[in-house]
């Protein structure tokens, strides 16, 4: 009997956090990204990566929003799955939480080759926050987690190159303003889920391009990949040359090893096939291969440390399994992005499947048996072949949409009449988001909203900047030419269109907020306090009821008043903006460390304490980030709890 590949919908269950609502003031600060190096270390580099790491990092998260919105409330949710499968291999995928393959399984074996994480709780990771761990996810934009980490892409199916089916994936990525797509087949009879990937630039000049593919895999492995020194980066933003598979003494390709959450970039040779795995004692994994141009491989690890643990628990549930990343790129790190010349693409084969090969032993024989496994497998010039075979049908028209995107795409096609065969962009997918976007594009005026209610989302790059400048000088219209201004680096500027929409703006608070964050960039933090004071007082005489967004209007700059009051020492103030957040955003455990802190500037410290007591979660708490170790080591010379505990460096003298 010969069974066919298939795709089908499916419904998969899990404990899950909701994802909340966006954060409604446009992210003007400076990116917080934990992955920057010191530049201490850039004359040792070569060439070539020096040259990349220094080619335009991203500098903004516009015109995305963050995503704060989500709790650690899980409770059982149906989530949209899509499933491809074969004799061999069954893929379970995630449209609408950026295209995650939640689960892969070898049939024969019924062995799960991913780590499949129990829930779907959300965490501070991605670029603009909401992400979650575990499965396959696709990395695209800057360095760090897409910002599609929990947003939904296109999906349809497609005709394979072996007369059966794919299931395509697409997108329009906005921090670079790039469509891509990913197609997922399995070959009949084949132990492998291919993986073609392709990133376009339509425009006229030369963009910066990312790429990390990144599977979760159990952490009780270990880590194979064909080289014999590894670029290591820490939370201390170092980046060294060090040898695998040991260095210091230990050897680092067993990810329980490691003290320290770190990156291994690994330095694989020019000829050599582009492969990694992570095998378990009894020699049984997943291994990932590509085509030449996915040239990067990395392991990350978590680390023994009590924060690397903490950080485990936080995104799963206790006492379900750990885990460790290995991942491939375009580049040899992640603090790289590679040019993608004007009217250009650039496009890879990735192939997931089981492996099995002796994990134990000396390095250089463990290698290469491993990777003659794999040639048996799936020999380098078939995968090879296979890409060529794929190449014409990544053009190929989707038949049914099994899933809906986002309408930015839609709109920038609009824009430009762009022709990218593949991946369609439908005037369909226009939604309420790009609506007034599209009527500035047809008339030359963006229209005013016919409720008050919080502004939308600002659109940054040059053309939609020539288009506000150009349009009617509504408030509105000078709000958001304002926000395009600041994200080009005019920041005179944008003053200037802010305050002149002040003179007639219905809605002063999203005005005084933007200029409250450039008095800030100025170091001129007690005219910020005054104007997050002001614009707090007028959000909460303009704010309609409890609805979603006014309320996470209330909450984003309530937060950020209290912390400028608290900057400039004005502890009243401070408390005047607290009372007057609503009683059920005050319970919110970002908002009790607030209140700590709050309550330690007005010399409270025992109740200061009793906040810690009690006990509080900070949903939305970054990578990296030491908030809570600080504050509490202000109140107090006791080790740390375990359960504030996500420190991911070791720490300093």
């Amino acid at each position: 009997m010969v069974i066919v590949t298939t795709i089908r919908r499916e419904v998969l269950t899990l404990p899950t956090a909701e994802l909340g609502p966006d954060n409604p003031l446009p992210p003007l600060r400076p990116l917080d990204e934990a992955h920057r190096m010191d530049d201490r270390d850039r004359e040792d580099l070569p060439r070539d990566m020096a040259r990349q790491i220094g080619y335009e990092p991203l500098r903004s998260l516009l015109p995305t929003r963050v995503r704060d919105g989500y709790d650690r409330d899980r409770a059982p949710r149906e989530l949209d799955a899509l499933v491809i499968e074969n004799d061999r291999l069954r893929a379970t995928v995630l449209p609408a939480l950026g295209g995650r393959i939640a689960s892969l399984v070898h049939k024969p074996t019924d062995r799960e080759l991913l780590y499949r994480n129990p829930v779907l709780q959300p965490a501070n990771f991605a670029l603009n926050g909401a992400w979650f761990s575990g499965g396959i996810e696709w990395n695209i934009g800057a360095t760090g987690h897409t910002t599609l980490s929990c947003a939904p892409l296109h999906a349809a199916r497609v005709p394979a190159p072996d007369g059966g089916e794919m299931l395509r994936l697409w997108e329009w990525e906005r921090l670079r303003d790039l469509p891509f797509q990913v197609d997922l087949w399995l070959p009949d009879g084949s132990d492998f889920l291919h993986v073609g990937v392709r990133i376009r630039n339509p425009h006229e000049k030369p963009a910066p391009t990312y790429w990390w593919s990144n599977t979760a895999v159990p952490e009780q492995r270990r880590v194979l990949a064909p080289a014999s020194e590894a670029w290591h980066y820490g939370y201390e933003r170092r980046l060294r040359r060090v040898p695998v598979p040991s260095y210091d003494g230990v050897d680092r390709t067993y990810p329980l090893n490691s003290p320290y959450a770190a990156d291994y970039f690994y330095e694989i040779p020019d000829a050599r096939r582009r492969w990694i795995a992570a095998l378990d004692a009894d020699g049984h994994g997943l291994v990932h291969t590509s085509t030449d141009a996915l040239r990067g491989r990395k392991l990350f690890v978590w680390g023994t440390g009590s924060g690397g643990r903490r950080w485990q628990e936080w995104l799963t549930e206790p006492g379900t399994g750990s885990y460790c990343e290995i991942q491939a790129g375009l580049a040899r790190t992640q603090l790289e992005h590679i040019r993608l010349d004007p009217e250009s693409e650039v496009s890879w084969l990735e192939a997931y499947g089981p492996l099995d090969a002796e994990a134990e032993g000396e390095w250089p024989a463990v290698v290469d048996r491993a990777e003659a496994r794999l040639e048996t497998a799936l020999p380098r010039a078939d995968l090879d072949a296979a890409y060529t075979a794929w190449k014409p049908y990544a053009d190929t028209e989707p038949g049914e949409i099994l899933a809906t995107g986002s309408g930015w795409g839609a709109l920038e096609v609009l824009r430009t009449d762009w022709k990218l065969p593949g991946t369609p962009f439908d005037e369909s997918t226009l939604g309420e988001a790009q609506a007034p976007w599209a009527a500035l594009l047809r008339s030359g005026v963006l229209p005013e909203p016919r409720r008050v209610r919080p502004p939308g989302e600002t659109l940054v790059a040059p053309h939609w900047r020539d288009m506000l400048e150009t349009a009617p000088a509504t408030p509105l219209t000078e709000y958001h030419l304002g926000v395009s201004q600041w994200h080009a680096g005019d920041r005179a500027q944008a003053v200037r269109s802010w305050e002149r929409a002040l003179e007639l703006a219905p809605s002063l608070w999203p005005l005084l907020r933007c200029l409250a964050v450039a008095d800030q960039e100025a170091g001129n933090h007690e005219r910020a306090a005054d104007r997050y004071t002001e614009a707090f007082a007028d959000l909460c005489h303009e704010r309609r009821d409890a609805g979603e967004s006014w309320t996470a209007a209330t909450a984003a700059l309530g937060r950020e008043a209290v912390e400028a009051l608290l900057r400039v020492r004005r502890v009243a103030d401070a408390r005047a903006v607290w009372e007057m957040l609503h009683p059920a955003t005050r319970e919110r455990g970002r908002f009790l460390l607030l209140q700590a802190e709050l309550l330690l500037a007005e010399g409270r410290r025992d109740d200061a304490w009793a906040v810690f007591a009690d006990g509080f979660e900070v949903a939305d708490l970054r990578e990296g980030a030491e908030s809570i170790g600080r504050l509490w080591a202000r109140l107090t010379d006791e080790p740390l709890p375990t359960r504030y505990d996500f420190r991911m460096r070791p720490e300093t003298p």
